[in-house]
C-alpha cells in the first residue's frame, strides 16, 4: 500500500484534495501533518476522522526530529505538499513567518525524503505552488512553464523560493520530484480571509464589501475540486522533475467576481434589508503593495501530457460555492472568532 504524507491537510485545498483521494485511491493511505494555525481546521476532514487509511499529526513541518519520525515510522513513499502561508496580505505585516513555512519547511521535508529515500523506486515528491511566482501579466499573454520568476511580494517570493529549493533537489539529488503551480482556487471549506469567501461573508451579514484600488485585477479562477483532480493525475502520471501550471481557463477582474457574488446572493437569498441590492455594500479601499494586475495560465502541458482539463465552469463553481456557505454557516460562524476580526480590522480598518 503507498504510504502518502500530505502537509497541510486541514486546509482549504488540503482538506478538499484528502476527502478526494480517499475515495480516488483505496490502495493508498494517508497521514496528515497540520500545524494547525488559523487556517487549519480538523473540522474540514471530520466526515474521514475515522477512515482507517486515514492518521492526523499535529505538528510543524519544520520540525526535522518529527518530520523524520513520520518518515520511518509510516514509511512514506509519496509527498503531497501542500503546507504553506499563503496570504498575501499577511506576508506583508508580517513576512517572517512566510519565509520559515514555505522556505525552511520544504527545506526540511526535502532533507527527510533525500535521507530516507535510499532507493528511488516508485517515490514521488509532488510540491503544490502558485502562479503568483510568475510576477504580473499586462493586458495579453499567459504564464507559460517557462516564464521567468518575477515575485511581486513576500508571500510570491517565498513560495519561488520553495520551487527553486525542490527543482534543485531534483537535479542535484535526483531526488523524484514534480511542482504544479496553480491559479486561484475557490470552494468549500475556503477561509474568510480569501476574496470569494470573505465577500460571501460580509455580504450575508450587511457589511462593507472591501475592494482594493479600483477592481480591475485579473485573475484566473479554478474550483478547488477540479484542482485536486489535476494534482491526483499529475501524482499519477506526472513526469518527474517537470513543471506543470494547473488554471481554470476563467479570467475574471475581481470587482467582477463580488458583482457576480452580490447578485447570486440576492437571487438565492433575496436583497439585503429585503429591498437594497448587495452591490450597493461594494467599497472600494486603498490597493496593497505591489498588487500584481493580471495572471493567466497557460495549461496546455498538463492538457496535452496528461489529459487534464478542468470540469467546472466559473458560473458552476461559484453558485456550488455560495450554496456550500449558504448550508455550512454553524461552519463559518465557528471560524470567524475574535483573532480573525483583529485581523480584518488591521487589514480594511484603515483603507
Amino acid at each position: 500500500m503507498t504510504k502518502l504524507l500530505v502537509t497541510g491537510g486541514c486546509g482549504f485545498i488540503g482538506s478538499n484534495f484528502i476527502r478526494i483521494a480517499l475515495k480516488t485511491l483505496p490502495n493508498c493511505s494517508f497521514v496528515n501533518l497540520d500545524k494547525l494555525t488559523y487556517a487549519g481546521n480538523p473540522a474540514n476532514l471530520t466526515s474521514v476522522a475515522e477512515d482507517p487509511r486515514y492518521r492526523f499529526v499535529q505538528g510543524d513541518i519544520c520540525d526535522a526530529a518529527l518530520v523524520n519520525q513520520i518518515f520511518a515510522e509510516e514509511q512514506i513513499d509519496t509527498v503531497v505538499h501542500f503546507a504553506a502561508e499563503s496570504h498575501v496580505d499577511r506576508s506583508i505585516t508580517g513576512p517572517a513567518a512566510f519565509i520559515q513555512t514555505n522556505v525552511v519547511g520544504t527545506f526540511t521535508l526535502l532533507e527527510a525524503a533525500r535521507n530516507t529515500w535510499k532507493s528511488v523506486g516508485e517515490k514521488r515528491f509532488l510540491h503544490v505552488s502558485t502562479d503568483e511566482v510568475y510576477g504580473s501579466l499586462g493586458e495579453t499573454g499567459y504564464f507559460t512553464e517557462s516564464t521567468p520568476f518575477d515575485p511581486r511580494s513576500p508571500y510570491s517570493a517565498s513560495k519561488a523560493s520553495s520551487d527553486h529549493l525542490v527543482s534543485a533537489y531534483f537535479h542535484t539529488y535526483g531526488l523524484p520530484t514534480v511542482i504544479t503551480n496553480c491559479s486561484n482556487n475557490y470552494g468549500p471549506y475556503h477561509f474568510p480571509e480569501k476574496l470569494v469567501p470573505l465577500i460571501i461573508h460580509n455580504a450575508l451579514k450587511g457589511k462593507e464589501l472591501p475592494v482594493y484600488g479600483d477592481g480591475k485585477q485579473v485573475r484566473d479562477w479554478l474550483y478547488v475540486e477540479d484542482h485536486c483532480r489535476a494534482i491526483l493525475r499529475v501524482l499519477e502520471q506526472g513526469r518527474l522533475g517537470e513543471t506543470y501550471n494547473i488554471g481554470g481557463n476563467n479570467e475574471k477582474q475581481n470587482l467582477e467576481v463580488v458583482q457576480t457574488i452580490c447578485d447570486l446572493l440576492d437571487e438565492q437569498v433575496g436583497p439585503f434589508a429585503g429591498e437594497v441590492s448587495r452591490r450597493s455594500l461594494i467599497r472600494f479601499v486603498k490597493d496593497r503593495p505591489g498588487h500584481d494586475r493580471r495572471y493567466a495560465i497557460d495549461a496546455g502541458k498538463i492538457r496535452r501530457e496528461l489529459g487534464w482539463e478542468p470540469e467546472v465552469t466559473f458560473e458552476e463553481g461559484i453558485r456550488r460555492t455560495i450554496a456550500w456557505y449558504l448550508e455550512h454557516s454553524e461552519w463559518v460562524a465557528a471560524i470567524v472568532d475574535g483573532s480573525y476580526q483583529e485581523y480584518y480590522t488591521q487589514m480594511y480598518g484603515g483603507r
